[in-house]
C-alpha cells in the first residue's frame, strides 16, 4: 500500500504552524458542540481546489467534492452549495475575502490547490479558515501518486473533522462486509471490502464457498471470517492486499464468530461441539487455544474491550440470549442486559464507554447501546430486521445491516440516534465490520 506523506503547510499567506492551530478567537467561534440531543450542523464552504493545469483543476474539484460529501455525511456539518460561492478557487490561493463568505453564512471555509506534474508525485495543499475570525485554522500538504487522490480527500476530511469537533475523524477507513447475490435459495456470499462511503468496493473471496462474519485485524491488513470450504465450517483469514486465504487452525468441531484482540496477537472464537458452544482464545504465534467458558449454555459473539482486558459476549445461560462480560482469561461472568427481548451481536466501542448490541423485542430487530455495566440502555434504531452493529474507530458512529423488502443494505447512525444514512453497495450487503483508521 502506498503511504501518503503529510506535512504541515507553513508557507503561503497567513499560514500558521500546526502547533498554533489558529488564534483563540477562531477556536472559540468554531467548535462543534456534540451532545446527545439533536445537533445543529455547522455551515461550511468547501471550495473546488485550484489546479496547475486543466487536469489538475478537474481533479481538485473532485477531491473537494469528496471532502464535502464526507463532512456532510457526518451530520455535524452543513456544506453550502457551490453555486452560492462568490470567490473563485484561484483567488483563494491568497487570503480569502472573508466578507464574501460571511455573506453566505459560512462559518468555516476549506480551500486548496493541486499540483500534478507528469512523472512526479501529486501535491495537494489544503487550508481551513475560520470565517468570522478571519484566520487560518489549519494548513496541510499531502504528497502521493495521483491514484491515491481519494484517500487524500478522506484524510483532508479527517483533519477538518478533528480540528472542528475535537474528536478523531473516521473517513480514511474501510468496511469489510458480506456481499450477497443470487436467489434466496442459492445465495452467494463473498467477503468484500470498500471505503467507508461505499466507494472502491472489491471482493476478496471468489464465491465458490459460503463466507460470513468478516472481522478486521487491528492493523487493517487481514480479515478473519467463517468459511464453508468442505467439511465443517472453519475460521480463515484473508490478506486485504493480495486476497490470499489461509486456514486459521483445525479444530474438532465447528468454529465461528472470530474477533481479533486489540494487540492482534490472538483471536476470540466460538467452538461448537455436541450441540454446545463455548468461547476460546486462540494465540496466533503458538497456535494454541485456551478455553474461556465451560458450561451447558450457548456462548458466542465475543468482543474485546479496547484495552483487551474484558470480553462481552452473548449467552443463553439465563434462559434466553442475554449479554455478559468477563475477564479475558475467563472465569465468572456478569450479566449486563436486563431488558425484555433477546440480545445478541455485542460490540465494544473503541472508546470503551459503550457496548452496541442487537435486541429482538415485539417482532422488531433493533440496534441499541448501553454502558459496560448495563446502565443507560437505549435503542437507537427500530426496524423489522436491524443487526450486526460495528463501530467507527472514533466511537461516534455505528454501522449496521438492515433487511427490508427482500434486500439487505448497510446503514450508519450517530450514537445519539441521529443522522441515519444508507451506505451504497454494488450488491446486497450484510454483517459489516469497520476497520481502524488507515496508516
Amino acid at each position: 500500500m502506498t503511504v501518503l506523506k503529510r506535512r504541515h503547510l507553513l508557507r503561503g499567506a497567513g499560514a500558521l504552524s500546526a502547533a498554533i492551530l489558529g488564534g483563540p478567537q477562531a477556536m472559540a467561534q468554531l467548535r462543534v458542540e456534540i451532545t446527545q440531543g439533536v445537533i445543529q450542523p455547522v455551515p461550511i464552504a468547501v471550495s473546488p481546489f485550484w489546479g496547475t493545469s486543466p487536469a489538475a483543476q478537474e481533479l481538485g474539484a473532485t477531491i473537494a467534492q469528496v471532502v464535502a460529501a464526507n463532512l456532510q455525511s457526518s451530520g455535524l456539518f452543513d456544506v453550502i452549495v457551490r453555486r452560492a460561492y462568490i470567490q473563485a478557487p484561484e483567488a483563494l490561493r491568497q487570503t480569502p475575502r472573508f466578507a464574501d463568505w460571511r455573506q453566505i453564512n459560512a462559518q468555516a471555509l476549506v480551500s486548496g490547490e493541486v499540483r500534478a506534474d507528469p512523472g512526479a508525485l501529486m501535491a495537494v495543499e489544503v487550508r481551513l479558515w475560520g470565517v468570522f475570525a478571519g484566520e487560518q485554522m489549519r494548513g496541510l500538504r499531502f504528497d502521493a501518486p495521483e491514484s491515491q487522490w481519494r484517500r487524500i480527500a478522506h484524510k483532508i476530511a479527517d483533519v477538518i473533522y478533528e480540528r472542528l469537533t475535537g474528536e478523531p475523524g473516521y473517513f480514511d477507513t474501510r468496511i469489510a462486509y458480506v456481499a450477497e447475490s443470487g436467489p434466496a435459495t442459492r445465495r452467494v456470499k463473498r467477503i468484500a471490502i470498500m471505503d467507508q462511503d461505499g466507494n472502491a468496493a472489491r471482493e476478496l473471496t471468489d464465491g465458490s464457498y459460503l463466507a460470513l462474519t468478516p472481522r478486521f485485524s487491528p492493523d487493517g491488513n487481514r480479515i478473519a471470517f467463517l468459511g464453508y470450504r468442505g467439511g465443517p465450517p472453519r475460521i480463515y483469514t484473508v490478506d486485504v492486499a493480495t486476497s490470499r486465504v489461509g486456514l486459521l487452525g483445525d479444530f474438532p468441531g465447528m468454529t465461528f464468530a472470530p474477533r481479533f484482540s486489540p494487540d492482534g496477537r490472538s483471536l476470540l472464537l466460538t467452538l461448537a461441539q455436541n450441540g454446545n458452544s463455548d468461547l476460546y482464545l486462540w494465540d496466533i504465534a503458538s497456535r494454541r487455544a485456551t478455553r474461556l467458558t465451560d458450561d451447558g449454555a450457548i456462548d458466542t459473539s465475543p468482543s474485546f474491550s479496547p484495552d483487551g482486558n474484558r470480553i462481552v459476549f452473548n449467552s443463553d445461560r439465563g434462559g434466553r440470549p442475554l449479554l455478559y462480560t468477563m475477564s479475558r482469561t475467563g472465569g465468572a461472568a456478569t450479566r449486563i442486559s436486563f431488558g425484555e427481548g433477546r440480545y445478541g451481536s455485542p460490540a465494544w466501542s473503541p472508546r470503551g464507554d459503550l457496548i452496541a448490541f442487537m435486541v429482538i423485542k415485539g417482532g422488531l430487530f433493533s440496534i441499541g447501546v448501553m454502558r459496560p455495566d448495563g446502565s443507560d440502555e437505549r435503542l437507537i434504531t427500530r426496524s423489522s430486521l436491524d443487526e450486526s452493529p460495528t463501530w467507527a474507530p472514533n466511537g461516534r458512529v455505528i454501522m449496521f445491516s438492515r433487511q427490508s423488502g427482500g434486500r439487505r443494505r448497510l446503514f450508519t447512525i450517530d450514537v445519539s440516534g441521529y443522522n441515519e444514512r444508507q451506505v451504497p453497495t454494488p450488491t446486497d450487503a450484510s454483517d459489516p465490520d469497520w476497520s481502524p483508521t488507515l496508516p
